[in-house]
C-alpha cells in the first residue's frame, strides 16, 4: 500500500513542471469517433474539467459522424462519401445540424456541468465563429484517368476565417466552450465542415499552445495497422512523406494535415492520441513519455 501511494505521489510530482508551464495556456481538443461512446465520455470530460481547474483553458470541438449516419439511415436518407467527405443535400444538412448542435453538443455540455465544470455549447455559426466557403465540385476519375462524373458536395464547406472573440471571452470568464463543426457562409447559409479541419483552424486563431486530436488509434504507425510501430514524435516532413507513400491513410489524413497546418501557423505542439484509454489526456499532457504521437516542426 505504501509503495502504491508513493507511486501516486511520484506521478503527481512528475506532472508539476507541466502544470506550471501550461498554466493560462489554451488547449484545443478535437473530440470525436468512438471516443464519444458514453462509457468513455465521463473520463474525457473529467480530464477536461481538471485541466480547467489547474489553470489551463480547454476548448472542445466535437464530431459526430457515426450518429449522423445512424439518424440518416433511420430517415431513409442516403449517405454517400466522396474522398472522405459526406455529400450533404438540404435534407441531410438539417439532420447534421439536429444531431451535432441539438444532441451531441448539448450532451457534452450537460456532462461538463454535471461533473463540476461550466460548459457553454456553441455552433460555428454563432457569432460568426467559423466563416466558410462552399466546397467546389470535384471530378471523379476512373482507372484510366477518364472523368466519370462531377460531384457537388452540397452543403459542405472549407473554413475561410475564424473569429475567436467569443471563445476567448468565455475561456477568460471561466467557461469551457464546446463547438459543433457547423460553419456559416458569407450569405448566411449553414454548412457541414470537417471537424478535424475546424479544430486545426480554431487552434491557429486562438494561438493555442496545443492541438490534441482524440481518436480511436494510439497514434501514427510506421506500418499501417501495426500498433507495435507507433511513432512517438514525427516531423512535418516525415508526416508529409508518409501521406504521399500512403502509409498514412483514410481518416488519419485530415488529422495529420490539420496538425501540420497548425504547427506551421503558430501552434506549439500537436498530438494524436487514443481517447479510448482511461485519462488519455492527462497521460499525454502531464507525463514525460506521453501515450500518443506528437507532430513537431
Amino acid at each position: 500500500m505504501a509503495q502504491t501511494l508513493t507511486e501516486k505521489a511520484d506521478i503527481l510530482m512528475e506532472s508539476l513542471p507541466y502544470i506550471r508551464t501550461f498554466r493560462s495556456k489554451t488547449f484545443v481538443i478535437k473530440y470525436g469517433g468512438s471516443t464519444m461512446d458514453e462509457m468513455l465520455r465521463k473520463d474525457i470530460i473529467q480530464d477536461v474539467i481538471l485541466l480547467k481547474y489547474i489553470g489551463i483553458n480547454p476548448v472542445i470541438i466535437h464530431g459526430g459522424g457515426s450518429e449522423i449516419t445512424s439518424y440518416l439511415n433511420k430517415l431513409n436518407l442516403k449517405s454517400e462519401f466522396i474522398n472522405g467527405l459526406r455529400v450533404t443535400d438540404k435534407a441531410a444538412m438539417e439532420v447534421v445540424q439536429m444531431v451535432l448542435v441539438g444532441k451531441i453538443n448539448q450532451e457534452i455540455v450537460s456532462q461538463i456541468n454535471k461533473y463540476g465544470g461550466k460548459g457553454v455549447g456553441l455552433s460555428g455559426n454563432d457569432a460568426n465563429i467559423i466563416l466558410v466557403r462552399k466546397k467546389l465540385p470535384t471530378e471523379i476519375f476512373d482507372v484510366n484517368g477518364n472523368c466519370e462524373r462531377t460531384v457537388d458536395y452540397g452543403y459542405v464547406a472549407d473554413v475561410e476565417k475564424i473569429d475567436p472573440t467569443i471563445l476567448k471571452y468565455l475561456s477568460e470568464s471561466g467557461y469551457i466552450p464546446v463547438i459543433s463543426p457547423i460553419g456559416v457562409s458569407f450569405d448566411g447559409e449553414s454548412y457541414n465542415i470537417n471537424a478535424d479541419e475546424a479544430a486545426g483552424e480554431i487552434a491557429q486563431a486562438l494561438k493555442a499552445d496545443k492541438l490534441i486530436m482524440l481518436t480511436d488509434v494510439d497514434g501514427i504507425y510506421e506500418v499501417a495497422g501495426n500498433p507495435a510501430t507507433k511513432i512517438d514524435a514525427i516531423t512535418i516532413d516525415k508526416a508529409r512523406e508518409m501521406i504521399a507513400k500512403n502509409q498514412i491513410k483514410g481518416g488519419m489524413i485530415p488529422k495529420v494535415k490539420s496538425c501540420i497546418e497548425a504547427i506551421l501557423n503558430g501552434v506549439k505542439r500537436t498530438h494524436i492520441i487514443d481517447g479510448r484509454n482511461k485519462h488519455s489526456l492527462l497521460l499525454e499532457i502531464f507525463t514525460d513519455k506521453g501515450i500518443g504521437t506528437m507532430v513537431i516542426s
